[in-house]
């Protein structure tokens, strides 16, 4: 969310921000919150001259009444009646006009970075850098839900009849491969510095809206009926929302945390849940990362984050590329975003694993995350990042690791988090 002294000030540079975004209909709704926010400001100064007034005419009352001028002083208590009925009529449209510049601003997208290219949509994300080399054996990959089920290690039928489309088991080795996974990303985070986290599964509406955007909570967040509580679509969510509404003492920043969780997704708008597949789903399992930092390191800590997951999918043996994401894939609280992605030997391409993100003050702003400096308080800047996301991640990790018998060979880094396997059979 932006401040509105900045949109105030920046009109022009608000409008050119939402045309690079290609959110042309968002256009009047800059000068919509610039005529809401010429009209709070005329309230607050009308409000602060009555009650100026008021206070000025009820000492006079005082001395009038002494004074015997009964006539007088009665006059002077009706203005002072008129001037409270007005800054009661004002102080219920003030309360409005806030709550619509609010809404207003919680659709307003955030400015991006200069260094973002421009493009409409994910097809004009922009190849950044390979890291390993890419390769298509000799023999056929079979789909990755064919080769857990050689193991016995994946049911999607008795799945689908406990929880629908979606919804998988994992069993046996494919079932422990999921956590050491997610085991050694954990340790693999805490060797880099970051301080391990199990966070809440559910946050309250404040932290939601807080975190992200209306259209990706509606596209995303299961509610809990009855309460103000949605299951997490992502450990970002509670552990963003833990700084909410709290002044951070600057010489204790960065906070550097890796947060474990499940994570629930409606997947609504999406291009469908596959039914043989782990790739889409409505529940999965996630190492993440978030920092809360100073506005001035938030671009030196969003270039570590993405490193990083180029780096623990590398000591895999797992290929992966990053992309740049354009202007008109970043989500409206993102300044800027960078998605990793791994190398599918199968479908002989690329598809992501990870998404990288800086948002700026923005959720800051929205959670009032403020930090206490030297030359006053400021608001932090916020950043996510996934380490890793099974069973999505398995898909690459067996297409990579597959032998031509049908055997999966466990890289070096993961064997202690097996029982010391060097390989896991088929069945």
């Amino acid at each position: 969310m932006l401040d509105i002294k900045f949109v105030r000030e920046n009109p022009e540079i608000v409008k050119q921000n939402i045309r690079n975004k290609f959110q042309d209909s968002k256009l009047e709704l800059v000068d919509q919150v610039l005529e809401l926010d010429k009209e709070n400001r005329a309230i607050k100064q009308e409000v602060e001259a009555l009650r100026a007034s008021r206070n000025k005419i009820s000492k006079q009352i005082g001395a009038l009444m002494a004074q015997g001028k009964k006539e007088e002083a009665e006059a002077a208590k009706q203005e002072v009646n008129a001037n409270s009925k007005r800054m009661t009529e004002l102080d219920a449209r003030e309360k409005e006009v806030e709550e619509k510049i609010r809404e207003i601003m919680l659709v307003i997208p955030n400015i991006i970075d200069p260094s973002v290219p421009i493009g409409k949509d994910d097809s004009e994300n922009v190849e950044v850098k390979r890291y390993g080399e890419p390769v298509v054996p000799d023999f056929e990959i079979p789909y990755h839900t064919d080769i857990m089920e050689r193991f016995n290690g994946v049911d999607m039928d008795a799945a689908g009849r406990v929880a629908g489309n979606g919804f998988y088991y994992l069993m046996g080795d494919i079932a422990r491969l999921h956590s050491a996974v997610l085991s050694y990303a954990r340790d693999f985070m805490i060797g880099r510095g970051f301080t391990y986290c199990i966070p809440p599964y559910m946050s309250r509406s404040t932290v939601v809206t807080g975190v992200m955007s209306f259209a990706e909570m509606d596209a995303m967040m299961y509610k809990i009926e009855g309460e103000d509580l949605y299951l997490i679509g992502t450990s970002e969510h509670s552990m963003i929302g833990k700084f909410i509404d709290s002044i951070l003492p600057e010489e204790k920043l960065p906070y550097t945390l890796t947060s474990y969780s499940p994570c629930f997704r409606k997947e609504k708008g999406a291009h469908g849940i596959e039914e043989r597949g782990v790739y889409r789903i409505h529940q999965f399992e996630k190492q993440e990362m978030i920092v809360v930092c100073k506005p001035e390191e938030s671009m030196m800590w969003f270039d570590r984050l993405w490193q990083n997951t180029v780096d623990f999918f590398r000591t895999l043996d797992i290929p992966v590329r990053t992309l740049e994401c354009c202007s008109g894939d970043l989500a409206d609280l993102k300044v800027k975003s960078v998605d990793v992605e791994a190398w599918s030997p199968r479908q002989k391409k690329y598809f992501e694993v990870g998404s990288c993100s800086n948002l700026g003050d923005a959720q800051a702003r929205r959670l009032k995350i403020r930090v206490n400096g030297k030359n006053g308080k400021y608001l932090a800047h916020t950043l996510n990042n996934t380490v890793v996301a099974p069973p999505r991640m398995l898909i690459a990790f067996l297409e990579n690791n597959l032998n031509r018998d049908g055997s999966v060979r466990i890289p070096e880094a993961l064997r202690p988090y097996m029982g010391g396997m060097e390989l896991i059979q088929p069945k």
